[in-house]
């Protein structure tokens, strides 16, 4: 084979790639995940895990797979941040979740709700964990977060609650945004109810300073978005990066860490910048809680 037909074959190849990796975006998948954590005899407890929507007006094949959740009859919804990716894009997120709205959910923000997005050198995003530049503009966060509450949905930002859910009790607690400094865990520190059926953390960033304290204040699980699972995953190894300081094994799916078992979403979209994911389809989870072995 000529050079020429050699680069003409390397080319055809990366475009089809690139192709590809577009086309993925809307493979939307739903993963099902169960986490023995529950006192015996009790029934299950059936939670939804959304995180990272990246919603940006006209998305309606993303909008309508959301909405088709509602089907799975969740008991309760957690979404772990990032539902925006574009300064118009409150009213797309608020529409695509309206029938989840009607069942008990709990949500933290992530760094893109408060951030405008902006185009990224996809080089750097491989060197470490991102960061928000200082005169980058801010978004007008705050009809997102109301929105949601006003249904009822819990703001777990640096706060904790005492939260019912299909009669049972659920000790939950959650933090602002690690990956921009916005967490103060300190505010909700301390061990976990004993009496509770459930002890539950919720973070967007899973940084290890966040995770490793929930841990070790007893939660039973841990819920986490923010990595993309890797956005761009080699087949047969995996995630190459997490866009913070948690190993790239647990990029994406249920773990353990410590004691607490621990659920890293891989999200259901991305930047609109960087419209791109590669064996890393969008993805929700229905995570089922049964009673310990």
């Amino acid at each position: 084979m000529s050079v020429g037909k050699a680069v003409l074959g390397g080319a055809a190849l990366g475009a089809g790639a690139l192709a590809y990796a577009h086309l993925e975006t809307t493979r939307f998948t739903l993963r099902r995940e169960v986490i023995p954590a529950l006192a015996p005899g009790q029934r299950d407890l059936r939670v939804l895990h959304i995180s990272d929507l990246h919603m940006v007006p006209g998305q309606h094949r993303k909008r309508e797979w959301v909405q088709s959740l509602i089907s799975l009859s969740p008991d309760a919804v957690i979404a772990t941040g990032d539902f925006l990716s574009h300064e118009a894009g409150v009213a797309s997120a608020l529409e695509a979740l309206t029938p989840l709205l009607e069942v008990p959910g709990a949500f933290v923000l992530g760094s893109n709700d408060y951030y405008a997005p902006k185009p990224i050198n996809p080089v750097k995003y491989l060197t470490g964990p991102s960061a928000v530049e200082p005169k980058r503009k801010m978004l007008d966060w705050e009809p997102l977060a109301k929105g949601l509450a006003q249904f009822g949905w819990l703001d777990l930002t640096n706060t904790s609650s005492d939260w019912k859910v299909d009669g049972r009790l659920i000790d939950i607690r959650g933090v602002d945004d690690p990956h921009i400094g916005r967490d103060n865990y300190s505010q909700v520190a301390g061990s976990f109810n004993p009496m509770a059926d459930l002890a539950l953390g919720v973070v967007h960033a899973p940084y290890l300073r966040v995770i490793d304290a929930m841990a070790a204040d007893g939660a039973s699980a841990i819920f986490a978005g923010h990595t993309h699972g890797g956005q761009l995953r080699i087949p047969g190894y995996g995630a190459l990066v997490t866009n913070c300081d948690l190993d790239t094994q647990r990029a994406r799916g249920l773990s353990t860490h410590g004691n607490s078992y621990m659920h890293v979403s891989a999200g259901l979209g991305c930047s609109r910048y960087a419209p791109f994911r590669f064996a890393c389809p969008p993805e929700a989870t229905l995570i089922t809680f049964t009673s310990s072995p």
